[in-house]
């Protein structure tokens, strides 16, 4: 890393998960490394986030979660990082809009849960977050029906591509976006917080 900065050379694909990681858990892995192999990303980089602001609760301080996260990764191609932070960016717009000016020639992409999916239509900008980056969505528990019905899927239906396309996501032209199967996960950050929560 260069200031803190995670490398990234012309012609790589990177995938960029953002999160809160309170805390980061098997799932937030599981989905990293689907993602890497259908995406046939070169990197991923998770995007420890300040604060979400659509989550009523402040989250950790962050060089706790950014710690855990790290603890639970064994790839050397899996980043973590508080580039937000560093950026001084907390919208997802703002973030993608910075990181394609550091890094020209890389190709990111957005990855994100099918939970994610279905209320993207109240994130800052989501449109124009769109039109920037391809966006490879993932399905989770319990979201797979909504996030095929809600808003932002049926707004960008056109630009939806097949599954078996998937592998060409970071070299498609915004808006491009993806929605996959996956052997699922039920871990989430806030049961595990739950968890710790009761035995205290």
């Amino acid at each position: 890393m260069k200031h803190g900065l995670p490398s990234g050379l012309p012609g790589m694909k990177i995938g960029l998960l953002g999160g809160s990681f309170d805390p980061a858990h098997g799932g937030h892995v599981n989905i990293t490394e689907i993602a890497m192999r259908v995406f046939r990303l070169d990197r991923v980089w998770w995007l420890v986030t300040p604060g979400n602001p659509l989550k009523a609760h402040g989250p950790a301080p962050i060089e706790q979660r950014v710690a855990g996260a790290q603890k639970l990764l064994k790839d050397p191609r899996v980043v973590v990082t508080d580039i937000e932070a560093r950026l001084d960016t907390r919208m997802t717009a703002d973030t993608i809009q910075v990181l394609q000016k550091i890094y020209p020639g890389v190709r990111f992409v957005w990855l994100m849960g099918s939970d994610n999916l279905v209320q993207f239509d109240k994130w800052d900008r989501w449109q124009e977050i769109a039109e920037t980056i391809p966006i490879g969505v993932m399905a989770r528990p319990g979201s797979r029906l909504a996030a095929r019905n809600s808003v932002a899927a049926n707004m960008l239906q056109r630009w939806r591509l097949p599954v078996r396309e998937a592998s060409t996501l970071a070299f498609r032209n915004p808006p491009a976006w993806v929605l996959i199967n996956l052997p699922m996960s039920k871990l989430s950050s806030t049961a595990l917080r739950q968890a710790k929560e009761a035995k205290k």
